[in-house]
């Protein structure tokens, strides 16, 4: 029942109030403000029925459940309701109770129209006033601040800005043609985007929000460049998947994000499909607690699936994923592993207790550097004899789908870790068969903020004040996000038919110097601030990635961001002895490896500082 406080009172006296005025006004402008005597007689005996009524049906619909500060066009519909259903119960009530009384039909006619106005007029009246005063107009209060977009996000944060105290609203920008001069929520359309410096420094901003989150990533990231470039501080609302979700508004203002400069379109899932392929099922994700791993989880767990396994060699990657995840998906049945891919008897036993439909293997040594001295036959052993102990299990047992998390690095590599990752997609690839479990393979290049990336490297140093270390002035990586690679890894999965090599749509390169300028614009600082230092190539590190080799094309799919490779065949008996080698439980030196690899991969370049 709804609480009676002081301000239902308020707007209850109110409304018994209008209701009163509107029915003696009805009657005034029925007779022209000459009232007959007899008419004032029926008018007061009508009102002692018609307010009650009236009153019992606006507490019937609900009209005082709302708070009159944030009254809207649903409020404004439930009074027209309700107003509505009281005219046509007037009649009636007063031909049931037999109260003797001639009403001009034209008094039942302008009661509700004066009711309608009273009442809306006065929730109107009261927003204005609560939100800009009377003369919301000349508000100058806050600091000026100009909208970048005046489509529907623009205007709702328009709205939200006029009942702020900290911001002034001075103008939208906008490329649109027919928008140019209009008014938007009492909001002048000044001009288009490229306008921003002539209108920032006439009318005084020095920051701006960008409200354009279903532009393509072009149009934003032009809005961001416009601002970074005059000095202008930018500010963002929520991702366009963000405010379809429902999690959170237009007025949850954020700063501009590195995601922002280089992230992409949204991605088009065929929903359906993944819904089939992992809605109901069981699913394995492998290196759970990784970057993609987790993420994978994450946007595997939307698909409500029967069971979601999180397998991984490390106790504190698993114990976070599953601290987030039991809080966002309490209802889901998550079950946490702790292995190792190479194990056979933990695998064996994984796969016969949950017998997962399909599996993600995203296990893997990734860090470049890191594998190329005195890790290289760690890194053989992890990513080329793990994947074929997963993939084996998987194919033993009968898996429907088993996706490969490859690199770019894979193609024409010149380090370990990428030489095994193409390794890996060679086993994949051997153990196809026309029936049984299907392998997919999904190539695709840096993402960003994920362990081991430059970018949280980047950001430490400059939290330090610098310098940023950079090791090649024309080094360039592809970038993506780690929520855009994962939804199409699963795309790709499930489009796969077995064998095939997915490689993803990267984008244009990025210079790793420009990205480093961009980390230390959105920091506030500027180049003078923050210095960057060229220290070399570092072991295994090329100048440039490559998404496919020299020896291999590509095949369109009916997804426009992936692709499909085809790739160089290994005969099996080549595929076989590959196996032994790397099933060999001993220690090997990393020319020993680095030898072996370039038999086993003959694109394998070593870099000269590789070793």
């Amino acid at each position: 029942m709804l609480k009676a406080n002081r301000y239902t009172v308020f707007a209850v006296s109110h409304d018994l109030l209008v209701a009163a005025i509107a029915w003696v006004g009805a009657y005034l402008l029925r007779f022209n403000f000459e009232l007959p005597q007899n008419f004032q007689n029926e008018m007061l005996r009508t009102l002692l029925w018609i307010v009650p009524l009236q009153s019992v049906i606006f507490w019937y619909m609900s009209l005082y459940r709302g708070i009159w500060r944030y009254a809207s066009m649903a409020d404004l519909r439930r009074i027209f309701m309700a107003v509505l259903l009281a005219a046509m119960l007037i009649p009636v009530v007063l031909w049931m109770f037999r109260v003797h009384a001639v009403v001009p039909r034209s008094v039942l006619i302008i009661d509700p129209i004066l009711l309608l106005l009273g009442m809306g007029g006065g929730r109107l009246f009261y927003r204005l006033w609560k939100e800009q005063g009377l003369f919301g107009d000349i508000k100058l209060q806050g600091e000026p601040v100009l909208v970048l977009g005046a489509g529907e996000a623009g205007v709702g944060l328009s709205k939200d800005l006029a009942r702020s105290r900290e911001w002034h609203q001075v103008g939208f920008l906008d490329d649109d043609e027919d928008k140019q001069g209009r008014l938007l929520n009492g909001v002048k359309v000044l001009g288009k985007l490229d306008s921003l410096p002539n209108w920032a420094a006439r009318l005084g901003v020095s920051q701006v929000i960008i409200a354009m989150p279903s532009a393509t990533h072009q149009v934003r990231k032009h809005a961001i460049d416009l601002a970074n470039n005059n000095g202008i501080k930018a500010l963002t609302v929520p991702a366009f998947d963000d405010l379809l979700s429902g999690r959170v508004s237009v007025s949850q203002l954020r700063a501009v994000e590195l995601d922002d400069l280089l992230g992409r379109d949204p991605i088009q899932l065929d929903d359906a499909g993944l819904h089939a392929q992992l809605t109901g099922k069981v699913v394995l994700v492998t290196g759970a607690g990784g970057s993609i791993g987790s993420e994978l989880c994450r946007q595997i767990a939307r698909f409500s699936p029967k069971t979601l396994v999180l397998y991984d060699a490390g106790e504190f990657a698993l114990y976070n994923i599953e601290q987030e995840l039991n809080k966002r998906f309490p209802q889901l049945n998550i079950i946490y592993l702790a292995g190792d891919v190479r194990d056979d008897v933990r695998l064996e036993q994984v796969f016969d207790e949950y017998k997962p439909g399909t599996v993600f293997h995203a296990a893997a040594y990734k860090h470049v550097p890191l594998m190329e001295r005195h890790n290289t036959w760690q890194a053989v052993r992890n990513n080329v004899f793990g994947t074929w102990r997963v993939a084996s299990c998987a194919q033993k047992h009968g898996v429907e789908k088993f996706v490969l998390i490859s690199t770019d690095k894979a193609v024409n590599p010149t380090n370990v870790m990428g030489t095994t990752k193409r390794m890996a997609e060679i086993v994949c690839q051997g153990l196809q068969r026309p029936e049984g479990t299907r392998f997919v393979i999904v190539r695709f290049g840096n993402v960003l903020g994920s362990n081991g990336s430059v970018i949280p490297k980047f950001r430490e140093q400059i939290a330090k004040g610098g310098p940023i270390t950079v090791t090649h002035p024309e080094i360039t990586r592809f970038f993506m996000s780690i929520p855009e690679a994962a939804q199409l890894v699963m795309q790709a999965g499930y489009m796969g038919r077995g064998g095939e090599i997915f490689v993803l749509d990267m984008g244009e390169p990025v210079k790793i110097v420009d990205l480093a300028k961009d980390m230390i614009r959105l920091s506030g600082l500027g180049e003078d601030d923050i210095k960057i230092e060229f220290t070399g190539l570092r072991p295994g590190e090329k100048l440039y990635e490559e998404v496919l080799a020299d020896n291999e094309h590509t095949l369109p799919t009916p997804h426009p961001k992936l692709r499909i490779a085809q790739a160089r065949q290994v005969a099996a008996v080549e595929l076989q002895a590959m196996l032994d080698w790397v099933s060999v439980d001993m220690a090997n030196t990393d020319d020993i490896v680095r030898e072996r690899l370039k038999h086993w991969v003959p694109e394998y370049t070593p870099t000269p500082n590789g070793h």
